[in-house]
């Protein structure tokens, strides 16, 4: 029970990314909210390495080529893509889009490794982009052939398959996973220095846009790790990966309280999007999902949205 507990809480809290990330490019940049939610939660989140995996720190900075190539797409490429649609979308949409990152990253393993997902799997897949597609057009399908698309969830489409990519390199990534998310968010903190300067990245000015960060800084980026690591202690990777299907009811749920109407169109797509999930993840339950937000089930990475 305290197992399942966590996972529900840790899946709730990446929900919560989507909400209040929304909230927060309204007063910072992308740039800004991608910059202080790492700097701020690297030391705890080395600290929590530490703690948690005792890991040998030599051994992992050998790994530093695959770290940062790691570090550049998912907390670089994806948060900054992430932030960048929630300015022009929706943060349902948003997490609705995110939720076919399993369909993609099973297309990316077929051509990259050479996996080969049964008949279920193609049904998942093909239900998943069914999902999305209804979603992007809103249930009005001559969209696509005007290519009429909002650029949010466009940029939304290009922030999973950067995420996509990310997973299919940390698989093959022995790192501990903490660890390995900690010393990505490290890399991307030093990175992203630069460009903040250059861009002149300022701690938010408002009491709202200080409250979202403080929010993404402890729940999503700290929170939820520590949670999902204790509940996989005692818990199958495979069985805790299905939890991750909460995160669109919960994105849907938190938006709604807040007044938000839902259309048909949201609830259609975003159906065929956990149906999709759910028949690629039946033959790939054994397997690891990592420890991330964004992280797909039973294919996700070491790292979260």
């Amino acid at each position: 029970m305290k197992a399942s507990l966590y996972l529900v809480l840790a899946t709730l809290f990446w929900s919560g990314n989507f909400v209040v990330g929304q909230a927060a490019v309204a007063s910072m940049t992308p740039v800004e909210l991608t910059f202080w939610r790492w700097a701020i939660a690297a030391l705890p989140l080395l600290a929590l390495a530490q703690l948690v995996d005792r890991p040998d720190w030599r051994a992992v900075l050998r790994s530093w080529p695959a770290l940062l190539l790691l570090s550049f797409l998912g907390m670089g490429g994806y948060t900054l893509l992430l932030y960048t649609a929630l300015q022009h979308t929706s943060a349902l949409n948003a997490s609705l889009i995110t939720a076919a990152n399993p369909a993609l990253i099973v297309v990316l393993a077929i051509a990259m490794l050479g996996d080969r997902p049964g008949a279920l799997g193609w049904a998942g897949i093909g239900l998943g982009l069914s999902g999305v597609l209804t979603v992007l057009t809103g249930g009005d399908f001559q969209r696509v052939l005007r290519f009429s698309f909002n650029l949010g969830e466009l940029l939304m489409l290009a922030a999973i398959a950067v995420w996509s990519l990310y997973t299919i390199i940390a698989r093959r990534l022995a790192v501990p996973a903490v660890t390995a998310t900690a010393v990505q968010v490290a890399m991307a903190t030093v990175v992203l220095i630069p460009v903040a300067v250059a861009t002149g990245a300022h701690l938010p000015q408002t009491a709202a846009g200080g409250w979202s960060l403080a929010y993404i800084v402890v729940f999503p980026s700290l929170g939820a790790y520590l949670l999902w690591n204790l509940a996989l202690k005692t818990t199958a990777p495979g069985t805790a990966g299905n939890y991750l299907n909460l995160m669109v009811v919960f994105t849907a749920a938190i938006t709604f309280l807040l007044g938000t109407s839902i259309s048909v169109p949201q609830i259609l797509g975003g159906l065929l999007v956990v149906g999709g999930v759910l028949l690629t993840s039946v033959r790939r339950t054994g397997k690891s999902p990592g420890i991330g937000a964004r992280d797909q089930i039973g294919l996700r990475p070491r790292a979260e949205r």
